[in-house]
């Protein structure tokens, strides 16, 4: 019995441990390393230093703090507790400060999505009752591993700031900081005026994330080539039968949205009427620019509706 209780004394010790040391990490520390780094790397674009992006990527995803936001963005939203296919997820504070540590690059092996079907929004409406019960439109998901997540998180920090600095300036889809409602607001800017053009082209890719070419992507995308062609290729596994993926970008990866908005800003209609962000949430003139955006707002009168 006394034996017993020293081994499991220690075991409770160290998992008590582990515990504060999750709840001890400076999480404003850690936002503000990465945020140098990924400023850094805004820089060396500009420069045209693809080169040195590289290198500065490389050290974010090897960095504690960058690993750790990585571990916390997953784990703390709501999908934090949907499993892959192997089960696994890191809800315990024990489990999310191991899961840092163990993030490391070398034997790193990514494993077959999980595939899963949702209705599409608002397809609520276009639902046909029938015997069998309720038919309607379904988006597919590819469910990537808790791991898989973090490790697409993490790259996500290094590769969001050379999407940001390529991005057309007028798009406002899964991008930092922007919302419907500045989408709404440059509509507005648009078409009040007398002048204004009198029609508006509406557009809708058919399978955007399904048919995007991997070779594009590897070509054409700043990040590490090995990681991306491993997350691409994973494949899916549906109703127990594994399945090749050999275009596209799985609807549920973190990553697949910047992915697609960097292949989408790259498309000849954009490519010939682009103009660079204004506002990159990255830069380092990022703060004077919305402190002045704020002031300016205070001083207009409040928008109003188009005769």
């Amino acid at each position: 019995m006394r034996k017993r209780q020293w081994s499991v004394a220690p075991a409770m010790c160290a998992s008590s441990a582990v515990v504060n040391r999750w709840h001890s990490i400076n999480w404003g520390r850690c936002e503000k390393e990465v945020r140098k780094l990924q400023v850094r790397i805004v820089k060396a674009l500009k420069a045209n230093r693809v080169g040195r992006v590289r290198s500065l990527q490389h050290i974010l995803v090897n960095s504690f703090a960058a690993k750790a936001l990585a571990v916390r963005r997953v784990t703390s939203n709501k999908g934090g507790s949907t499993a892959g296919v192997d089960g696994e997820t890191w809800l315990t504070d024990e489990e999310r400060y191991n899961a840092v540590s163990s993030l490391t690059l070398r034997g790193y092996k990514t494993k077959p999505l999980k595939r899963v079907y949702i209705p599409k929004k608002g397809g609520a409406a276009r639902l046909q009752v029938s015997r069998g019960g309720h038919h309607g439109k379904m988006r597919p998901l590819g469910i990537p591993t808790i791991r898989d997540r973090v490790m697409q998180a993490l790259f996500l920090m290094a590769l969001e700031p050379v999407a940001e600095t390529q991005a057309d300036r007028n798009s406002y889809g899964f991008r930092r900081y922007r919302c419907c409602a500045d989408a709404i607001d440059q509509l507005f800017r648009c078409l009040c005026n007398k002048n204004s053009a009198q029609w508006v082209l509406e557009g809708d890719i058919k399978g955007c994330f399904d048919h995007i070419s991997h070779e594009w992507l590897l070509q054409n995308v700043i990040i590490d080539k090995r990681m991306l062609q491993k997350w691409l290729g994973a494949g899916v596994i549906e109703k127990n039968v594994f399945h090749i993926t050999d275009e596209g970008t799985p609807q549920g990866g973190i990553i697949s949205p910047t992915l697609a908005n960097i292949t989408l800003d790259d498309t000849p209609l954009l490519r010939y009427t682009k103009v660079r962000a204004e506002a990159n949430p990255f830069d380092p003139q990022y703060d004077e620019y919305f402190a002045q955006r704020r002031s300016m707002n205070r001083q207009t009168r409040p928008l109003k509706h188009c005769a």
